[in-house]
């Protein structure tokens, strides 16, 4: 009988799911990092929330240890590497808060708008303030959703009700699903300009980093008010608290900062800005959701095998695992490339398996594909639910299976289509081990993936290799590998450079704006 160690407090019913399923249970809350050492080698799951550490050292201890299950999103208190080594599948349950932290952000809304906070402080200080405290209605306002995912999506659904108007910007937000949610697509200028409230719905990366910064937090409507219970660091809190001082912004509701625990801080004692110690899962509800879903999570796997939302392998037979793992790597790669190039929203997707390839299960793979494209999209996609989260995005997938061998043995091809434009990649593996990307655009090359790589697209001119490396020299990044493809007419050039340093934004405007270069994109792996 499987054994589960509950580390953190979950909701009764999460221990019995685990006994109806035949899986012996010890609930011990509150344990000391030696105390967990101490009785890790016991168990085959290890059950969490956010309190319980699992470390590199409790998970060499634990050598039984088959599943850690997460209740909730963050995994910051899991060693991920560590665990995939030890082959210990790290589990979450993205999706359980969903409606908490919506109706949170539709709360802070509220509370931003008729000052609830200060006007309750006043009153409990026996003030009676009633004409300090001028609030403004939200029926008929214009509310911008800056994402709009699984969350987004509920917050327009409940504005509506509330009689706003909702418009939102979100790359990879398709005409059809913002048709079926009544949105306005609108691209991220346009909502500035035009929205009452904005409130924040988006994972924070390279691209949504300091999104609202002085320059765009200028261009918004004077008197807006700015909601975020998504991520601290979308924000710049410094230009935040300028623009508040010089009432351009009206008010800002956070629940989310950029280092947390967030203890004195500026934003801190100013009458319009509510606060909250990141309070958006923060419900019975929620944390009870979140600890059912883990329960029947590690159960399934105990049981039977079945991986659902892990974060760290692919969902797949043991027989298939060694076969598939490279042409996994390769798909994951070739997604990641072209999920950081796309901008708009993703229609269409098809996926090509020639040669070798078309021969295997290919599941895993076109799982490991729609996860390196929306990666950038959400940070709670893995492989096991990227065609759930692709699908409820309304993005049509194909796959073509074509056995016969072309220049190459085996084969992969990806073509993306977006609002815009169609993107296309393929890929190969060399010596059936090694990821090769040997088309980009049509265009043919020969590049392995780095974790630094600079996508350089230009015309065909004279100058641009000499200008390029002059650039990188003179930000002292050294350029690991250098490579380079141009199609039949000699018009249009890629160049993949894989640096050894980051490069910052500086450079790679620098780059953009050297002659001939029509885009480039720092990629990260």
């Amino acid at each position: 009988m499987p054994k589960v160690l509950i580390a953190d407090k979950l909701s009764p019913r999460a221990i019995e799911i685990f006994k109806e399923n035949k899986i012996d249970v010890d609930v011990k809350i509150g344990m000391t990092p030696e105390e967990l050492l101490k009785c890790a080698d016991q168990y085959d799951g290890i059950a969490i929330r956010s309190a319980t550490k699992i470390t590199k050292a409790v998970l060499d201890v634990a050598k039984k240890l088959k599943v850690v299950g997460r209740a909730g999103i963050g995994v910051d208190n899991v060693d991920i590497p560590a665990a995939t080594a030890r082959g210990v599948i790290v589990m979450n349950t993205p999706f359980g808060n969903s409606i908490t932290t919506a109706e949170h952000a539709i709360a802070m809304m509220f509370a931003v708008a008729r000052q609830i906070p200060a006007a309750n402080a006043s009153t409990h200080a026996s003030k009676w303030e009633k004409s300090r405290f001028m609030g403004v209605e939200i029926t008929g306002k214009v509310l911008g959703l800056i994402g709009c995912g699984n969350i987004g999506s509920i917050v327009a659904d409940r504005a509506q009700g509330l009689k706003m108007r909702v418009i939102a910007f979100d790359p990879f937000l398709t005409k059809e699903r913002a048709k079926d949610i009544n949105v306005e697509k609108v691209e991220l200028d346009e909502l500035l300009k035009r929205a009452d409230f904005i409130t924040l719905h988006t994972p924070l990366n390279d691209h949504t980093r300091n999104m609202l910064n002085e320059k765009s937090l200028r261009t918004t409507k004077k008197g807006v008010y700015i909601i975020n219970c998504a991520r601290g660091g979308l924000i710049d809190e410094a230009a935040l608290k300028k623009l508040i001082d010089e009432k351009h912004i009206a008010g800002a509701a956070l629940d989310v900062f950029l280092e947390e625990p967030a203890k004195n801080h500026p934003l801190f004692g100013m009458e319009d800005v509510v606060a909250t110690p990141h309070l958006g899962a923060s419900t019975n509800e929620a944390q009870e959701n979140v600890a059912l879903q883990v329960a029947e999570q590690m159960s399934d796997y105990l049981n039977n095998g079945t991986v659902t939302n892990a974060l760290n392998i692919p969902s797949v037979s043991a027989e298939d695992a060694k076969k598939l793992k490279p042409y996994v790597t390769l798909g994951e790669q070739l997604g990641g490339f072209i999920g950081q190039l796309v901008q708009t929203g993703i229609s269409k997707i098809k996926i090509e398996y020639e040669g070798r390839v078309a021969k295997l299960n290919t599941k895993p793979i076109t799982s490991a594909i729609l996860k390196g494209i929306l990666t950038p999209i959400t940070d709670s996609v893995n492989i096991v639910n990227a065609p759930s989260v692709a699908k409820d995005r309304k993005i049509e997938i194909s796959e073509v299976h074509n056995e016969k061998t072309g220049d190459y043995n085996t084969l992969v091809t990806l073509t993306v289509t977006t609002d815009r434009q169609e993107r296309s990649i393929s890929g190969t593996l060399f010596g059936g081990t090694k990821p090769r990307i040997v088309s980009v655009g049509g265009i043919k090359l020969e590049a392995s993936v780095g974790q630094l790589m600079l996508y350089v697209n230009n015309e065909d001119k004279p100058g641009l290799i000499g200008n390029l490396g002059k650039v990188l020299g003179d930000a002292k990044i050294n350029i690991a590998n250098f490579n380079l493809g141009r199609n039949d007419q000699k018009n249009d050039a890629v160049a993949l450079v894989e640096v050894d340093q980051e490069i910052s934004n500086d450079v790679v405007e620098k780059v953009s704006k050297l002659p001939s270069v029509k885009q480039v994109r720092l990629l990260r792996f």
